[in-house]
């Protein structure tokens, strides 16, 4: 065989086997082609389904955060933070330098570099994570950018690659979008810094009680420090943790070059010592006022604007009135209950506490009592040791705060005066271990034996003029009862109610001097009865509302028309609706002490009704108002002329007569305090001559002649009347009139100067008798003269303006000399027959309600017992009424005593 024979045959030998490898070699290519492609198109469809699912990131470009709402008060003074998220909104360029270069070296110290996402950080994080035992939460890698996508973006927090990789895809969108400066100033805002704070300044305030810019480098690493962890790292339960977290942060500030090596150590030095913040408001004694606008914001904007829209709400409160009136309040209430029953014993009992008792074990059983709801700030928990010698053990420096006990607590001793110690013998006898509630009396040694009043109480202020509120009190305790007695509780006025009556007598021309018969009637079976059971024969409407008498009010009430009286006080806005019943002119309908405060200053700002405003206006996280009252409102002259020509009005004040065109003035003020405008709205230049005019928008329920000659009448109820200890010792001039509803449920005294109203109302919640005579003259007025002679002292002393067409006479009332006003054609002191001159109208059972009153009842002065008569429609013992009662048949109320 020859070579090439023999090379041929090692060829046709190795031939199949290279075949066969590069069959193999072409199929594996192949496989490895088509799994590339396959999962090519896997990556692609997942990728086009996660980018397709992410939300867009252009809503960025306008950032607004949610932050907290704030109401001031009229001196501007904050009393309140109305917040889902606590935070303060701060811009970028107001951010301080160590604080975002802290929060950059612990978070992210590549940021001004990378596009959004450090590759580099997720391949460290990964490779660190597969060493980590596994249950460990992995190693994040996430750029600033990247959080803030999560924060705003996505709203999650799960641990998933899905979510991971949204995130990446996100934080690349945004930084094509935002600025790295915009970028930063939205994590730094929206960021959770723990104990309530979201945002570098909350938190600043929150840990620190400093403003953002007055941080120090070792303060501004420990909020750095927070993000990752801020239950952890809480300087309070954990600040071995948290002190080391900082100080971490402080070398990476030295890694990233912000600070120095000597600086850090500087800062490693100090201490964490965080600062107690209480976060603002309700500012002390403003809690009724600040949740009543809280409640009128949220009904206007809805919860969500109203607590994260960042609204400027300010308020027509005045701090410093409204902390003396609670105070009036208060002792008025603690007066009453002390002089109408005795001690009710104490908060609780300790077994094994004596004479004896070591002072730590006391100290020790009284440290572990909480403060009764509606314990007063100045008063301390106590001990009863020796209940013979009245020695009672307290901690000072436990101030009752938002519900808890605040401050060093020093053990003290001293003892109770002999007339607490009688007080509570006659009721519940102190015995050792008792827990009472006492106040320390100045120089430490005695202590003062104290108790939460049952009897309830509300006082409102306001400017008659405007209707701005400027104190509400609606309770003794807001802590204890959150219920505004003031604004939610529907109480009968009582003989507070009279002076609507007359002032519709008045809008009938019907003169002040006017007799009426004070004599006994009947109209069914009711047989009303004046409060002190006499009767005067024929007595002049000055006289009868000065001394407040029954018979007269109800024979007036018939003459002018039930009808008239009702439609009155609701157009005053007195009563949303009242029952067409004689009863009902005596009080027999329900108010609240807001309505009657603003149906007094009606009768102030001579007629035109006022509407009471705790808001002087609502502001925008812009500035931009978004709603202020229209009662009154300063225009241009010649807009204000347009305005009355299109609209029609008709001034209720004169001015042609001095000169001046028509024009409509506040009362106190006529047309030569207003300056002229000018005579056609095309001669005026805009921006120029325009001047401003106080333009009133408000109705008119009545004129001002009338509301003066009400006026007048109550002048003489405080100097003369049932109101005098209202006015005692006051020599401004005022107005007022007491009210006593039937079986002496409720006390009032509702008062105003020409600038101020006040209104006192004294009662239980459940309505029940306050007490034989315990009438709003005694209860309430008091309280009033001591609310006005403080309000008076930053107030002129201004007269009630006469009106033009009133004539003001001193005259022989009948019963006493009187000072009123008469109208054109009305004669002082002569009574005319009121038979012919059209206002007579004959009574049907509607208007006198007899088919209404039960076969039982008697007269006006039946007392407690005779069954629910006081118009609440609540049982005997349940709660009062919060809705108006309606004029729909059944038992009604028998109205004022007095």
């Amino acid at each position: 065989m020859t070579k090439d024979s023999s090379s041929e045959k090692k060829l046709t030998v190795r031939s199949p086997r290279f075949r066969i490898w590069r069959r193999a070699l072409g199929a594996g290519a192949a496989i490895v082609l088509v799994g590339m492609a396959g999962g090519g198109l896997v990556v692609w469809h997942q990728y086009e389904e996660l980018v397709s699912s992410l939300p867009t990131v252009e809503g960025l470009k306008n950032y607004q955060p949610d932050v907290m709402s704030r109401i001031y008060a009229s001196d501007d003074r904050m009393i309140a933070e109305l917040a889902s998220e606590r935070r303060i909104f701060v811009p970028f360029s107001a951010i301080p330098e160590r604080v975002s270069n802290a929060f950059l070296a612990a978070e992210d110290q590549k940021f001004w570099t990378h596009k959004g996402v450090d590759p580099l950080a997720i391949i460290r994080a990964g490779l660190t994570d597969l060493t980590r035992d596994k249950g460990r939460r992995p190693i994040g890698a996430s750029t600033i950018t990247q959080q803030v996508a999560r924060i705003m973006l996505l709203g999650t927090q799960s641990l998933s690659m899905k979510r991971k990789a949204k995130e990446a895809f996100l934080a690349l969108r945004v930084e094509g979008v935002l600025s790295k400066e915009k970028i930063l100033e939205i994590y730094l805002n929206e960021i959770y810094l723990g104990s309530g704070a979201y945002g570098i300044a909350a938190a600043a305030q929150t840990y620190f009680n400093k403003p953002l810019d007055q941080l120090d480098d070792a303060e501004a690493a420990f909020l750095a420090a927070l993000p990752k962890s801020p239950t952890n790292y809480n300087p309070v339960r954990y600040p071995e943790a948290a002190l080391g977290r900082r100080n971490w942060v402080l070398s990476r500030m030295v890694e990233t070059g912000a600070i120095t090596a000597e600086a850090a150590k500087a800062a490693q030095a100090e201490p964490l010592i965080p600062h107690t913040f209480v976060r603002p408001g309700p500012a002390p004694g403003s809690e009724w006022f600040a949740e009543e606008v809280r409640r009128e914001l949220i009904g206007r904007y809805g919860q969500e604007t109203t607590m994260q829209g960042g609204l400027e709400v300010h308020t027509s409160l005045d701090p410093a009135l409204q902390l003396y009136e609670q105070n009036v309040l208060r002792q008025g209430l603690m007066a009453y209950d002390r002089s109408h029953g005795g001690w009710r014993g104490p908060v609780m009992h300790i077994a094994d506490i004596g004479a004896d008792t070591q002072e730590a074990e006391w100290v020790k059983a009284l440290g572990s009592v909480a403060a009764p709801p509606g314990m007063l700030e100045q008063w301390r928990s106590g001990i009863v040791l020796d209940p013979l010698k009245g020695r009672i053990g307290w901690l000072e420096g436990s101030v009752v705060r938002r519900n808890a006990e605040e401050g060093v607590r020093v053990s003290q001793t001293g003892i109770l005066p002999a007339r607490d110690l009688i007080w509570a013998r006659r009721s519940h006898p102190l015995r050792a271990g008792d827990i009472v509630m006492v106040e320390p009396q100045a120089g430490g040694k005695s202590v003062a034996l104290m108790q939460i009043p049952q009897v309830e109480g509300a006082i409102v202020t306001m400017n008659s003029r405007t209707g701005r509120v400027m104190s509400l009190v609606g309770g003794w305790s807001f802590r204890m009862s959150q219920f505004n007695r003031a604004t939610q509780a529907l109480r009968q006025p009582g003989s507070s109610f009279k002076p609507f009556v007359y002032l519709v007598a008045m809008q009938q021309n019907i003169s002040p001097s006017q007799v009426f018969d004070d004599a006994p009637v009947t109209y069914g079976a009711w047989h009303p009865s004046n409060y002190e059971k006499d009767f005067w024969g024929p007595t002049s409407l000055h006289d009868a509302l000065r001394e407040s008498r029954n018979l007269v009010t109800i024979r007036l009430a018939a003459h002018i028309g039930i009808k008239n009286v009702a439609a009155m006080a609701e157009d005053i806005g007195l009563v949303q609706s009242m029952p067409h019943v004689l009863p009902a002119a005596l009080g027999a309908v329900e108010t609240t002490v807001l309505r009657e405060a603003a149906a007094y200053a009606t009768l102030a700002a001579g007629g035109a009704r006022v509407t009471p405003t705790l808001i002087d206006d609502v502001q925008d996280r812009d500035g931009k108002v978004l709603w202020h009252p229209e009662q009154l409102s300063l225009v241009t002259a010649p807009a204000r002329d347009a305005h009355l020509a299109k609209e029609g009005d008709a001034p209720v004040t004169p001015a042609a007569s001095a000169g001046q065109p028509d024009a409509i003035f506040p009362t106190g003020m006529g047309p030569q305090d207003v300056v002229t405008p000018l005579a056609a709205a095309d001669e005026a230049k805009p921006g120029v001559d325009d001047m401003p005019v106080l333009q009133d928008n408000r109705v008119h329920v009545a004129t001002d002649q009338s509301a003066f000659q009400v006026t007048a009448m109550l002048e003489d109820v405080i100097r003369h009347g049932t109101g005098y200890y209202a006015g005692k010792g006051i020599d401004y001039p005022v107005a007022g009139k007491t009210g006593t509803s039937q079986d002496f449920h409720d006390a009032w005294f509702a008062g105003y100067s020409p600038d101020i109203v006040t209104v006192v109302w004294v009662g239980f919640d459940t309505p029940r008798s306050l007490g034989r005579n315990e009438t709003g003259g005694v209860l309430a007025a008091p309280m009033w003269n001591k609310i006005m002679t403080k309000v008076f002292e930053g107030y002129p002393k201004l007269d009630f303006r006469v009106p033009e067409g009133i004539t003001l006479v001193q005259y022989n009332a009948g019963r006493s000399v009187g000072i009123d006003g008469f109208k054109a054609g009305q004669i002082p002191g002569v009574s005319v027959s009121l038979s012919d001159n059209g206002a007579s109208q004959e009574l049907t059972a509607a208007d006198t309600g007899a088919e209404n009153m039960p076969a039982s009842e008697s007269d006006m002065g039946a007392g407690p017992g005779t069954g629910d008569i006081s118009g609440t429609g609540a049982a005997p013992g349940g709660p009062a009424r919060t809705e108006p009662s309606q004029p729909s048949g059944g038992d009604i109320g028998m109205g004022g005593l007095y």
